[in-house]
């Protein structure tokens, strides 16, 4: 009960802090409006998933204005690039969207990610949301990432002792089940004395996109009435400018150039586009894409809605203009750019330190050799949805089910998170592949329910749209799928190692603990009759590419796609 009291009492001190700094400031002498406006940069980074060292794979490159590919990404070259963008204005503030830690690259995660807090405590992040993955290991866990201390079961593995963050973590719909706060709402800076206020939400829907667990005790509201309402009270308090870090998925084009904003993206941002008109700029995350827009607020007036990629590829910009009388951004005098980390700067000396000293520490096991590669297994998708890498997985869990009655197997696109490339795959790359330590699960289902489960893989959303989440498929698996039908009835002709599923069958179904919990809007899992555990996902990964040595990448024809959407 102890940690409640100190949020609520956190909060209520931010408020305090805010009604004094408000009495200091009233009544300045009519000359300050005279004054230039105050310049600020805002800086902002997402989805890093502790990634140390420059990502591998597809999203080892960003694309760029000239439609050129560059390389991109690194702890050592995000610190340079955030140092030499600070160093172009007279004040800055530095944001992350979220996802610091959670999927982590193995550098990060063998030491609990306690590298990758130090690495934003160097880098001076001012403020942070709160992203899904921060709740991997629990709320309990989080709190220690962001309080301090070692590790209750392994202690502290990377130094002796460990500081946790010095740096605010934000969500203002993150609650306790009983209603009270979970974490702080908003935070406030201060630049020469007029305050800057930054508010954050993670996904209303949370507890099904973490683990097993993770959300135990939590409840996660919606997140434009919690915008709506901190922005209300930062107002009320007389903080004028407002940034706000959205971790939110959207569907833009994920081959957009930095600064590209496609319009007809603009349904896809439908919560941004409605926050309240007192937040001035929105920084957004969970998506891994990259876009710089300005659309209206609801008042009319232009506000800019941004996202950097993701693994520390992008740095996101803003520079506005405040006024020091009304304390109000100037919107019209705001501009923005998303600058891509590429590797032709030099990297910051004391971060590369540290990343170096995580890599050769965590080097003996990820270098352990565990496959060789005929060609890449990548995430890169067919029409229907599958792609070699995904089939490959399943491939790996069914084989790892067979024990137990599996037969077939079904892995989400959103649990693999690298691609294996190169002829020599180690423990370390597949580990960047499935990161989350999630075990294995052999569920029966009703033909009628397996149905179901591939009917949700199309889940309709509150404007209209249709979320697509298509699982990849073991080779004992094929069906039809119809993107032009009603959503609901786009699936047919559901075969199990060639013969017609029947509704009323009985099928043991091997899937990830993730999926079997519900996640990813994936429901009709939770009502199988029967659970077997069988080992981990990882483990499964690892024996099936060692055992098909070396090893080609798998057929994507399981889905035959008719019609159009």
């Amino acid at each position: 009960m102890r940690h409640r009291v100190a949020v609520r009492s956190a909060v209520v001190a931010a408020a305090v802090s805010l009604t004094l700094a408000t009495s200091v400031t009233v009544g300045l002498p009519d000359v300050q409006a005279q004054e230039p406006p105050v310049s600020l940069r805002f800086l902002a980074f997402n989805d890093l998933h502790g990634s140390l060292m420059p990502p591998l794979g597809v999203r080892s490159e960003v694309k760029q204005a000239d439609e050129s590919r560059v390389s991109a990404g690194g702890a050592a070259y995000l610190a340079a690039y955030v140092d030499q963008l600070r160093g172009q204005s007279p004040h800055s503030l530095l944001y992350s969207v979220g996802d610091n830690w959670g999927s982590s690259a193995l550098e990060s995660a063998a030491f609990h990610d306690e590298p990758t807090v130090q690495l934003l405590n160097r880098m001076g992040v001012d403020a942070s949301a709160i992203g899904n993955h921060e709740l991997d290991e629990g709320y309990a866990e989080f709190l220690r990432l962001q309080r301090g201390g070692c590790h209750p079961m392994d202690g502290c593995r990377f130094d002796d002792t460990f500081e946790g963050a010095n740096f605010p973590l934000l969500a203002a719909n993150l609650q306790f089940e009983d209603g009270a706060p979970a974490t702080l709402p908003f935070a406030v800076n201060y630049v020469e004395g007029i305050p800057i206020g930054v508010i954050a939400t993670m996904p209303a829907d949370t507890a099904h996109m973490v683990t097993s667990g993770g959300a135990d005790g939590l409840r996660f509201t919606d997140e434009l009435a919690a915008v709506n309402r901190t922005a209300d009270l930062l107002d009320f308090f007389g903080v004028r400018a407002v940034a706000l870090l959205m971790h939110r998925e959207t569907e833009v084009d994920q081959d957009n150039r930095p600064d590209e904003c496609d319009v007809e993206s603009r349904r896809t941002h439908d919560v941004a586009l409605r926050a309240s008109p007192k937040v001035d700029v929105i920084f957004t995350a969970d998506g891994h894409q990259q876009y710089n827009c300005t659309f209206p607020d609801p008042a009319g007036n232009p506000r800019v809605l941004m996202q950097g990629a993701s693994h520390g590829r992008i740095v996101s910009v803003v520079d506005v203009a405040i006024d020091r009388a009304t304390r109000d951004l100037l919107r019209d005098r705001t501009s923005s750019f998303n600058q891509v980390v590429t590797h032709d700067i030099p990297p910051d000396p004391d971060t590369r330190l540290l990343v170096d000293r995580a890599g050769e520490r965590a080097g003996e096991v990820s270098r352990t050799w565990v496959a060789s590669l005929q060609h890449d297994l990548t995430r890169e998708t067919t029409a229907s949805g599958e792609s070699p890498l995904g089939n490959a997985v399943a491939d790996a869990q069914l084989a790892a089910g067979t024990a137990f009655g599996a037969q077939v197997a079904l892995t989400n696109p959103g649990g693999l998170r690298a691609d294996l490339v190169g002829d020599a795959v180690t423990y370390g790359q597949v580990y960047a592949v499935q990161p989350f330590g999630n075990s294995l699960e052999v569920l029966t289902l009703p033909g009628a329910t397996l149905r179901s489960v591939l009917e949700q893989q199309f889940q309709p959303r509150g404007d209209g749209s249709v979320t697509e989440r298509i699982l990849s498929p073991s080779s004992s698996l094929t069906y039809t799928m119809d993107r032009s039908a009603t959503v609901g009835d786009r699936i047919s002709d559901i075969r199990v190692n060639g013969e017609p599923v029947s509704p009323e069958g009985v099928y043991r179904v091997a899937v990830n603990r993730f999926l079997a919990d519900g996640g990813d809007g994936f429901d009709a899992f939770r009502t199988h009759t029967e659970a077997v555990h069988a080992g981990c996902d990882l483990d499964a990964f690892i024996t099936y590419l060692g055992a098909g040595s070396p090893v080609s990448p798998p057929r994507t024809d399981r889905i035959a796609v008719v019609g159009r959407p």
